[in-house]
């Protein structure tokens, strides 16, 4: 039985009805293939098929998101999902103007992983992403510090993400460094650019420049651009 908010949504909205497929996920892996037995206001009731459950993805694929203006923020996080990122994580970076405080930070998380479910749930995952609550520069460093691969994407940087990961992200993925389910961190700042403090700061942590192209994308894309690149050179998307 399938009742609830994704009950209201599967009758009222999707309007599924006896005889049509509806899978099921817990969002972490497990997958039940079912077709509607029947359908009335609100509920559904399933038969289902078969059960079956989905390895963690690996590497897993962190993106730190300096927070934008407006609804960007939403459709980085909505983008980044279709793609497949593991983890989001709002950074309050120094040249954001957007600031998150108090309710507002609460507000902001729930608005994010709001649209994160919804994105899953569109785009099929078996693993749904998680959002972190918002993070300041030391957080992130701490992230870049602990990851087997980190990546600052600069459109100054010397050396293209591309030419990065082709051997670096294999290595993680295979576990050739010990580890097969270290994390990839993605670190993507405001349209106005990080400090020179915080750049410091995460090149120390261990964080290497990387530029995606010819072009400079917004921040609001440059996520969902470098993690794309990042899955296919790691076997994510084979």
């Amino acid at each position: 039985m399938l009742a609830g908010a994704e009950g209201r949504h599967a009758t009222t909205v999707r309007r599924l009805s006896a005889g049509e497929r509806a899978d099921l996920t817990d969002g972490a892996g497990t997958v039940a293939e079912c077709v509607v037995k029947s359908a009335r206001p609100g509920v559904l009731e399933l038969t289902v098929l078969a059960r079956h459950t989905q390895p963690a993805p690996s590497p897993r694929v962190v993106v730190v998101q300096a927070i934008p203006k407006g609804d960007r923020g939403e459709l980085a996080v909505e983008t980044m999902t279709e793609v497949g990122v593991d983890v989001v994580v709002p950074w309050s970076a120094e040249r954001c103007v957007v600031r998150w405080r108090g309710d507002r930070a609460d507000k902001g998380v729930a608005r994010w992983r709001s649209t994160a479910l919804a994105a899953a749930k569109q785009s099929r995952r078996s693993w749904f992403p998680e959002v972190t609550a918002g993070a300041g520069t030391a957080a992130v460093a701490e992230l870049v510090q602990a990851a087997a691969l980190a990546l600052l994407l600069d459109p100054d940087a010397p050396q293209p993400l591309a030419s990065i990961v082709t051997c670096a992200a294999r290595d993680v993925g295979s576990g050739r460094d010990g580890d097969g389910a270290r994390d990839i961190v993605l670190v993507v700042g405001p349209e106005g650019g990080i400090s020179e403090r915080e750049a410091a700061l995460l090149a120390q942590a261990g964080a290497v420049g990387a530029r995606l192209g010819l072009t400079v994308l917004r921040a609001s894309s440059a996520g969902a651009v470098a993690a794309a690149l990042v899955m296919s050179s790691s076997g994510r998307w084979a």
